[in-house]
């Protein structure tokens, strides 16, 4: 039993048992012993990001703000954020490149890192340090409540938002809580915790069948009808790995995304060790796309990160792949590393874009050329 297990068994004994989407915030984001609350040490024991392949993905991704920067008339301050920011990693190689390459988007730039663990904004806040001193980045514990201009952009940060789980079961949809028994968690099924699961599910008009597990992301709801709130003009960039709900709660899908992860390896025990584990859940870009709606966010396009990456590297034969002075062994690196990020069995076609935006108009982002707009 973790320090955490024996706190969420003693909560069930107390109080009856927890939805999921409570555990699993508790297993993430407990202030001392949740999973994504602890300085950055062992994280690379249990998976790694594109961030963590090579600084170009960090660089493509700061034209792609810089033309959002255009796109929007180049006003005197462009506010980008970064919700899930860890430790700073991809923050800084945004930075770095801007300052370097980008003069004039970089006068621009108000860069925010928002973490919720205080020893990752303290990790985040030394990497950053020049940047800030120039007046270009700020670390924060929550995100800006007005934005005028900028961008809200997440890297794999939606699939760790807690979720409900639903079984149907009788035809009907039942909830599986947390429950604790004989000394271990165990599923608990029984009636819905709340009806805006069975509107999360009939907006999209999703169906499932007697049996069919699925996760109802209504964090991930909540979290994009508050951004575009808070969002006067500009974008919101999703990256990460998922699919639209048609393909979501297909029948491929009979038992939900939910896995655990944990020294490199993905299973569905997902009560092992809480907050010692990775829990993630794949993200319904439709429920992002609908809600998001609502509080006037608009569908730019959804796109691969192959696509994505390869129309914005493609202007300049991907130069910005090198650094200055690099030997060939260095470049031919360089080069192996970037195929990880946008070949289709890799990372290129796990992860997707969905870019949306507000108080928009103009022309077509780079990053999405090649694609049909869906408004």
């Amino acid at each position: 039993m973790t320090p955490l297990a024996e706190l969420l068994a003693d909560r069930i004994r107390r109080y009856g048992p927890l939805t999921f989407a409570d555990y699993m915030r508790e297993c993430l984001y407990h202030p001392i012993h949740g999973y994504y609350s602890k300085a950055e040490a062992t994280r690379f024991a249990d998976y790694y990001t594109s961030v963590d392949v090579h600084p170009i993905f960090g660089r493509l991704l700061a034209r792609q703000f810089a033309e959002m920067w255009e796109n929007l008339g180049q006003p005197e301050k462009f506010t980008l954020v970064e919700p899930g920011a860890g430790v700073g990693r991809l923050a800084s190689h945004i930075l770095d490149f801007s300052a370097s390459k980008l003069s004039g988007f970089y006068r621009a730039l108000n860069y925010v890192a928002v973490e919720r663990s205080p020893s990752r904004r303290e990790q985040t806040a030394g990497r950053l340090k020049q940047h800030a001193e120039a007046g270009h980045a700020a670390v924060s514990a929550e995100i800006p409540f007005h934005i005028f201009a900028g961008c809200f952009f997440s890297n794999e940060l939606v699939d760790a938002l807690p979720v409900h789980r639903v079984v149907l079961q009788g035809g009907a949809p039942k909830e599986m809580f947390v429950g604790f028994a004989d000394g271990r968690f165990v599923d608990h099924v029984a009636e819905l915790s709340t009806c805006a699961i069975t509107e999360y599910f009939a907006t999209q008009g999703i169906i499932l069948h007697e049996g069919h597990q699925a996760e109802a992301g209504l964090e991930a709801c909540d979290w994009i009808t508050e951004v575009g709130r808070r969002l006067e003009r500009g974008y919101v960039l999703t990256i990460d790995y998922g699919h639209r709900a048609g393909e979501l709660f297909d029948d491929h899908h009979m038992r939900g995304t939910l896995l655990a992860y944990q020294d490199h390896r993905a299973t569905e025990n997902y009560y092992a060790s809480p907050g010692q584990q990775d829990l993630t859940a794949h993200v319904n870009f439709t429920a992002l796309e609908v809600w998001g709606k609502r509080s006037g966010l608009e569908t730019s396009g959804l796109t691969s990160q192959t696509a994505f990456l390869l129309a914005l590297g493609q202007g300049n034969e991907f130069a910005d792949l090198y650094d200055e002075g690099q030997g060939e062994a260095e470049r031919t690196k360089a080069r192996l590393q970037l195929k990880t990020l946008i070949h289709p069995e890799g990372m290129g076609e796990r992860f997707q874009l969905l870019i949306q935006q507000k108080g928009v108009s103009g022309a077509r982002l780079t990053g999405l050329l090649g694609i049909e707009p869906r408004i």
